[in-house]
């Protein structure tokens, strides 16, 4: 495959590793791109990251730690911001549904100082899936509630049901349906009675997302907590449960290293065990955005399926892993781009660029 820079981002990566015991990482200006505070700020002040769909959740979560709150607090009242935005088609209320019209909502929290997570995977009619999880976190000794077992206990714990289904996400999945083969008895775009001005570019248009929203955060004492949150992919077959509930695959924390989380095709991840990964490399020395390129390049060699590949052999989908270290260290990197992660570092929040593992993706 031909990776992009692929020796040089590894053999910087190793010399940053080497360096990074003597001076603290910076700021690589023709990349626009920041990968840490100084040692001084990292002591004084908490960090949060999250995906690109994240302002709101870094935004929100930096004045929970700043109230006194818990990381695991900060960051899922961060994301219960965006669970809640009908606007996003990706996580929460909103989501885009499975092939049946139904709202399926997975995720994943981690609390760092006790090395304990929960999560709940393909639940139905409750908006805010993070806030069940952080509940089998914290009041059960299990991880993982599916199903009918995570709405049963939801209510139990007195959470409300009502239909996810926005207007604007049904509209999306009947559009979808509509398109799908031309020769079942409903009728494509092309073949409605209606207008010609009204007709929409037929599928092309059809909203589709491996979408989710992660994220992670360490406060001034060095303690770390992560959460990814999804609706998961559009119109996927009921039940399918992608990466973002899974601990070790869209969410990882190891409080005495960091914190690692991912958004795109689920299924690459968790069959690489991306997040772990990605705490890994940062245990073994690589700076985050090494790390995070280094899970992409072993995602890619392992990507075999001819229709997962683009004409030069690279993967034609999108992973984009991200990286919060002990120290305050943060970063990201996506398959192929351009795409941003959001960080709030004590001054403010702001979007940043992701390294890119190739430049394009045809």
């Amino acid at each position: 495959m031909n990776h992009i820079d692929r020796r040089s981002f590894l053999a910087a990566g190793a010399a940053a590793a080497a360096a990074a015991s003597c001076t603290p990482l910076r700021a690589t200006p023709a990349a626009g791109r920041q990968t840490t505070r100084t040692d001084a700020d990292a002591a004084t002040r908490p960090c949060v990251i999250s995906s690109g769909n994240g302002m709101p959740a870094v935004t929100r979560a930096m004045e929970v730690l700043n109230g006194g709150e818990s990381p695991t607090d900060a960051v899922v009242k961060g994301v219960v911001l965006v669970e809640n935005d009908p606007d996003d088609m990706s996580v929460g209320y909103g989501g885009l549904p499975n092939e049946h019209g139904v709202v399926e909502l997975d995720s994943s929290v981690m609390d760092g100082p006790m090395h304990k997570a929960g999560a709940v995977a393909a639940l139905q009619n409750i908006k805010n899936p993070s806030r069940v999880a952080l509940r089998v976190l914290r009041d059960t000794d299990h991880v993982m509630i599916v199903g009918e077992g995570a709405l049963q206990f939801a209510r139990a714990h007195g959470f409300q049901e009502e239909n996810l289904l926005t207007p604007k996400a049904r509209k999306a999945w009947l559009k979808w349906k509509r398109n799908l083969n031309p020769n079942d008895d409903w009728l494509d775009d092309a073949q409605r009675l209606i207008p010609a001005k009204a007709q929409s570019n037929s599928a092309n248009d059809i909203p589709f997302t491996w979408g989710t929203i992660h994220c992670a955060a360490v406060d001034t004492n060095g303690d770390l907590s992560a959460v990814t949150t999804t609706s998961g992919l559009s119109y996927k077959l009921p039940g399918r449960v992608g990466d973002s509930p899974i601990v070790g695959a869209g969410m990882y924390v190891l409080n005495d290293v960091g914190a690692a989380g991912a958004t795109g095709r689920g299924e690459s991840v968790i069959q690489s065990c991306g997040a772990f990964q990605v705490a890994q490399n940062m245990a073994n020395g690589d700076d985050p955005e090494t790390a995070c390129l280094k899970v992409l390049t072993w995602i890619a060699d392992h990507t075999k399926r001819q229709d997962l590949l683009n004409a030069n052999g690279q993967p034609n989908f999108e992973v984009t892993m991200y990286a919060l270290r002990k120290d305050g260290a943060y970063g990201s990197a996506t398959m192929h781009g351009p795409r941003k992660f959001a960080v709030h570092d004590g001054n403010e929040p702001r979007l940043l660029e992701c390294a890119r593992l190739f430049e394009t993706m045809n």
